[in-house]
């Protein structure tokens, strides 16, 4: 049996006032990708952005409960934020590249988290070589590293901004509609290249499309009005959801 990457325990969240989540309990495995689907508004991106407390720069979002990250409480004093978010990378909607050149984009995160250690420029560029083997850009990119990340296609945008994330070889990738912003021979692309990660990888990965999840992922999680309703492989949830509020959801009777 796959071992637990993430889990949330009786997670609540509140913005302010309003109540975003209510009671989420999700077991994530380890090695696998799990999609989050559900109605735009049903906390899917609230949800991963608790993971690795994003959430927490709003200033007003309060959250009991607990989540746990490769068997550590996220939540436990102590834990460092930093430490914390090279374990568990974010990729967000749109890709978010620094105006800096593509080979500065893959170090930046790993400059930060090595501190004062020395590492050689040789080091270095085998750091960039390999996030870009990994995620299917090295061959297109590698005689124009010191080009500015921002000329890039939106797809390669997208896969640096995943490459930016390996150097400090996190175990958790959170993927918030990835795919959302590129056209549809670029987002066959990001997919093909997500089913590669894993293994390597745990994936959770939130999206609108109801045929990427049954496509990219393993195992769905079903959520409605900030709860977490139904969560399994991936194949038996869309062709035998246990709860009639996910067919409904499945089949576009709502959402």
């Amino acid at each position: 049996m796959a071992e637990i990457a993430i889990e949330t325990r009786d997670l609540n969240l509140w913005y302010g006032t309003f109540q975003a989540l209510f009671d989420v309990n999700i077991r994530v495995k380890q090695g696998m990708i799990t999609s989050l689907i559900g109605p735009s508004g049903c906390g899917k991106s609230t949800l991963l952005r608790t993971i690795n407390r994003v959430n927490e720069r709003l200033g007003y979002v309060r959250t009991t409960g607990a989540i746990d990250v490769m068997g550590e409480d996220i939540f436990a004093e102590g834990v460092e934020l930093a430490r914390l978010r090279k374990e568990v990378g974010m990729v967000f909607q749109r890709p978010n590249p620094l105006p800096l050149s593509i080979r500065d984009n893959v170090l930046f995160s790993h400059r930060i988290h090595r501190g004062d250690e020395k590492v050689s420029r040789a080091e270095e560029d085998a750091l960039v070589e390999d996030a870009l083997q990994q995620v299917l850009l090295w061959d297109d990119v590698k005689d124009r590293l010191s080009q500015r990340a921002t000329s890039l296609s939106l797809e390669e945008q997208q896969k640096l901004c995943i490459a930016r994330l390996l150097p400090v070889k996190p175990s958790v990738l959170l993927m918030d509609e990835p795919t959302s912003a590129l056209d549809p021979k670029a987002t066959e692309a990001l997919e093909a290249l997500i089913w590669g990660l894993r293994g390597s990888y745990t994936i959770l990965i939130v999206t609108h499309n109801m045929a990427q999840a049954r496509r990219a992922s393993e195992e769905c999680a079903f959520m409605l009005l900030g709860k977490m309703m139904e969560l399994g492989p991936t194949e038996e949830l869309f062709l035998s959801p246990e709860l009639p509020e996910t067919a409904d959801y499945i089949e576009g009777r709502y959402g």
